[in-house]
């Protein structure tokens, strides 16, 4: 994106600000179609985006592909059992290389059967031989960075971003003894959402509307002991489990939910790992994928507990399916422009909306390098 495409923000508006005083971002940012491309290209095109789990790609040959920032992606396991990401394009004109999740022992294109190797190498090119001047190993297929934490797969569109680790710092050592890489997965879902994606996330952040939209949630751990800490690139809500309940039959244990900017969250109860992408499908639109992962899959026992957590969940989300649908409509009315924060309960939304206005400083070049940083 050119930044004379950035849409018209006052200055007043990117300027950062401590919880207590700050304001929220201006309803445009939700409901103005021209912030889109904005978000697409200084937000998703340059953060880690978890989009798959290594399970997807266990063996050599298989692949998944999925979309960040408008651009198909390929993750595929080599023969040579590395790890790697494309673009889903191939370098002939642009046609794709597979069109929904596979295993395979090379890459084809769809169009004209142009085939790479799992590394990348450009091998076979139907009806080429009088072409002047072509050399198969300039058409190799684009890289994309790729990388792995806890069993879970990262793709990064931005050559220069920090490593993952830098996003994820500390959270396993919080969580443990939990390890998240243990468990397997269980099941999917997917949900659209009539709402900007930033709303969405927004009412991820925050547990002020627990008692009010979600009753049953509510009973689940102490509200008076729920507490959120942000860090540099995500934030953590968290409180001890209350009473007996489908997670812990003795009431012990604790929940944990990160959001790692933008858009990935992980919800963390014991034995249990659900976690949340958030995807624009538009201005006012979007996707949510939930994956399940639990620490044991096998048997009826197990089934059992896994189907009464998708189904505790699913009514969960339905409520905030609700509440983010009125919410998108409220801030589209003539009344509401913004407005402030309880400094008890939406630290973390703050924290997401400054590291939202650092990336909008960067995009217009307000800021140096690294200006997407909320601190």
């Amino acid at each position: 994106m050119k930044r004379t495409d950035f849409p018209p923000i006052a200055e007043s508006d990117l300027e950062p600000a401590p919880v207590e005083r700050a304001e929220t971002i201006p309803s445009a940012w939700y409901t103005d179609a021209a912030f889109a491309p904005a978000d697409r290209e200084w937000i998703f095109a340059r953060t880690w985006q978890g989009i798959g789990h290594a399970s997807q790609v266990e063996r050599p040959g298989q692949y998944f592909v999925e979309t960040v920032a408008g651009e198909p992606l390929i993750v595929v396991r080599g023969k040579d059992n590395v790890l790697r990401a494309f673009f889903n394009v191939c370098r002939h004109r642009g046609g794709p290389l597979a069109l929904e999740d596979g295993c395979a022992n090379a890459l084809q294109c769809r169009y004209h059967g142009w085939t790479y190797l799992l590394d990348g190498t450009l091998r076979g090119v139907p009806a080429m031989d009088r072409t002047e001047l072509f050399d198969r190993k300039d058409f190799g297929l684009r890289p994309v960075r790729v990388e792995t934490w806890e069993g879970l797969v990262f793709v990064n569109l931005d050559p220069e971003a920090a490593p993952l680790e830098t996003y994820v710092a500390g959270i396993r050592e919080r969580i443990s003894p939990i390890r998240l890489g243990a468990l397997r997965f269980s099941h999917r879902a997917v949900y659209e959402v009539r709402c900007n994606w930033k709303v969405y996330v927004d009412n991820f952040l925050e547990g002020y509307h627990v008692p009010y939209v979600h009753p049953e949630l509510a009973k689940l751990y102490d509200y008076t002991r729920y507490v959120t800490e942000v860090f540099e690139w995500y934030s953590l809500q968290h409180s001890p489990l209350t009473g007996n309940n489908l997670y812990s039959r003795d009431g012990g244990g604790e929940a944990f939910y990160y959001c790692i900017f933008p858009n990935f969250m992980l919800n963390i109860l014991p034995g249990r790992l659900q976690t949340n992408l958030v995807l624009p499908e538009g201005h006012d639109r979007c996707r949510v994928v939930f994956q399940y992962f639990h620490d044991d899959v096998e048997g009826d026992e197990a089934q059992k507990r896994i189907a009464e957590d998708v189904a505790y969940s699913d009514a969960v989300q339905q409520e905030d399916i609700e509440i983010c649908e009125r919410v998108q409509q409220g801030l589209g009315s003539r009344a509401y422009d913004g407005g402030r924060f309880s400094v008890k309960y939406e630290g973390g939304v703050h924290h997401f909306q400054e590291l939202v206005r650092g990336a909008y400083r960067g995009g217009r070049g307000a800021d140096a390098p690294g200006a997407m940083s909320a601190r």
